[in-house]
């Protein structure tokens, strides 16, 4: 047992819990943590050019490597309400993120003190825990608590509200004495499994929907192992993408309404039973639940017991972690001798996903964004990582890039923020240094938080950042197209500072070199693939991000629709085969 301050404490409880790293802006109520971690020297820290560029890129940190948990130090007042939307989408998405949020000293939180917030109060509706910390003996627990909360059941996120004067108590603790709580996650019986079976087999055509929750467990690998036993196609998420890897025989392609597939949405259509593993079925997945559900036997497994019947009445509900249940799945299937022989079904799986493409060969200038994905494909190979957000970079992205492991597809899913792929990206740096990682942005997505690149310049964090320029809010006029209308969603202007833009507004190239990084700016479609081969080699030259700006045609409608059979293809059909299996 020892005497010291309470963020002292903090630091060691810090480093027993496994930080390596944290993300912050540092301020006036929270220099006493700062001087904590200096004092340890254990912890790296990366410094935001903005708040909300910080929490995304701990975000990214956490989504990156199974374990990992993003630790965000922020000082009291705007610094706090600035993280409340990197908090949103780690709570939809079930990441687990820690701020620790400064606050005015305890006697003042009431009278109006300089940058006093009831941040805890703010944060509460998208955290599993927002507390201030009034007691400098009790911080130790909320922060085992933290960590266990953040860890058990459904991930999600926590902020402390750690006031000033609290930090600087002193305290008695006991480092040696301290033990991360144990991690608690429900797990399905042998008998649910055996249940959830006996409907699969009783089906024609099953499909198997691996959602996040998959990919939280780290249970790729029983996913498959379930599919090649049961010989079932596989239908992954947007949060699922990369748990079977895009050329498995057994892979089936994305279904939805937006980041999908037509082949998949074609398989779905034509299932009669689907197993739901660690998923949401939202409605960018499913459309309307009636056309989803129609003809079908829907099972859902998910960790988190208010999940189950939220979007959906399944047949049969189980709670259970994603991983846990693939295994129970696995035990009861290798003793059955009637398993039902699909290779039919799954043949004409393989089929629709060797015929039914939509064209990416287009030779136009200015340049059509599906070339660009055709390209990326081609020049940055199976082990890439993306990372992207929102709009139609995002969507066209999901239609027709290729992913091949977990993880290796970072998504903000359900809050879409713009402006968090930049910073996210470079989280995502921070946890796998020796990884190609690649942003994927449109114009509007990538001016948000592009102050960040200068952490990137100053931290020597290569990636390659994709900016598909088409000076528009590209997913919010193809929306206003029910309107009639194109209205405040243009971005071009006649820039005085680069007129050989020729109307494209924003001299991305320009920007980007200003924050200390490498840009390129391509406008023939023959020129992506050695565009991208460079900016692997500029990585790695000048350890700094690498921004390929390509020019696009201004006006380009990504397929999308309301139902899985009400999908509009506004562009032309291949016809040849894109992903041999």
């Amino acid at each position: 047992m020892a005497r010291m301050r309470a963020v002292d404490a903090a630091a060691l409880i810090l480093e027993r819990e496994g930080v390596t790293k944290a993300f912050g802006v540092p301020g006036a109520a929270i220099n006493p943590l700062y001087s904590a971690l200096r004092a340890r020297a254990r912890i790296d820290h990366y410094l935001g050019r903005h708040v909300e560029g910080a929490v995304h890129m701990a975000e990214g940190y956490s989504r990156a490597t199974p374990g990992n948990i993003g630790v965000c130090l922020v000082t009291s007042g705007p610094g706090g309400t600035d993280t409340i939307t990197g908090l949103y989408s780690a709570s939809a998405d079930s990441v687990p993120l820690l701020v620790l949020a400064g606050q005015a000293p305890v006697a003042k939180l009431h009278k109006e003190d300089f940058q006093a917030v009831d941040i805890a109060a703010i944060a509460r509706p998208v955290t599993k825990l927002a507390t201030t910390v009034l007691e400098p003996a009790q911080l130790p627990g909320a922060l085992q608590q933290a960590f266990h909360l953040m860890r058990s059941g459904r991930p999600g996120p926590v902020l402390l509200d750690l006031p000033v004067d609290m930090q600087q108590a002193e305290i008695e603790f006991d480092v040696d004495a301290y033990e991360p709580l144990p991690v608690v996650r429900p797990e399905a019986t042998r008998d649910q499994a055996a249940r959830a079976l006996d409907l699969l087999v009783a089906a024609r055509r099953p499909l198997i929907v691996a959602g996040g929750g998959v990919v939280n467990a780290d249970a790729a690998h029983l996913l498959v192992e379930v599919a090649e036993l049961l010989g079932v196609p596989v239908v992954p998420t947007l949060m699922g993408w990369g748990t079977i890897p895009d050329d498995h025989p057994l892979m089936a392609g994305m279904a939805g309404i937006q980041t999908a597939h037509r082949y998949a949405n074609a398989t779905v259509l034509e299932s009669d039973f689907i197993l739901g593993v660690g998923n949401r079925f939202a409605n960018r997945h499913t459309g309307s639940v009636e056309a989803y559900r129609a003809g079908r036997t829907v099972v859902h497994v998910d960790v988190e017991p208010t999940q189950i019947g939220r979007i959906l009445t399944p047949e049969l509900g189980i709670v259970s972690d994603a991983g846990a249940f693939l295994a129970r799945l696995l035990d009861v299937a290798r003793e059955r001798t009637d398993l039902p022989d699909y290779g039919e079904w799954a043949a004409s799986c393989r089929e629709r996903k060797r015929t039914m493409h939509r064209r990416t060969d287009y030779p136009d200038v200015p340049i059509k964004p599906q070339r660009v994905y055709q390209e990326m494909n081609g020049a940055l190979g199976r082990d890439v990582r993306y990372v992207s957000n929102i709009g139609l970079s995002q969507i066209a992205g999901a239609q027709f890039l290729h992913v091949y492991r977990p993880r290796h597809w970072i998504d903000a899913g359900q809050a879409g923020p713009l402006g968090w792929t930049v910073p996210a990206a470079l989280g995502v740096c921070v946890a796998d240094p020796d990884s190609v990682v690649v942003g994927l942005s449109g114009d509007y997505d990538f001016q948000f938080l592009v102050e960040q690149l200068a952490c990137g310049a100053q931290f020597k964090l290569p990636y390659i950042q994709v900016v598909l320029n088409n000076s528009y809010l590209g997913l919010i006029r193809q929306a206003q197209r029910a309107f009639d209308m194109d209205y405040g969603v243009q971005l071009a202007f006649e820039n005085v500072n680069s007129p050989d833009l020729g109307g494209y507004g924003v001299d991305h190239v320009k920007v980007a070199e200003g924050l200390g990084c490498k840009a390129i700016r391509v406008r023939d479609p023959e020129e992506l693939a050695g565009s991208f081969e460079k900016a692997i080699a500029m990585m790695a030259e000048y350890r700094v991000p690498v921004v390929v700006e390509v020019i696009l045609e201004k006006v380009t409608n990504i397929a999308m629709g309301t139902e899985l059979d009400n999908v509009t293809e506004f562009e032309d059909l291949a016809d040849h085969e894109i992903l041999p299996t």
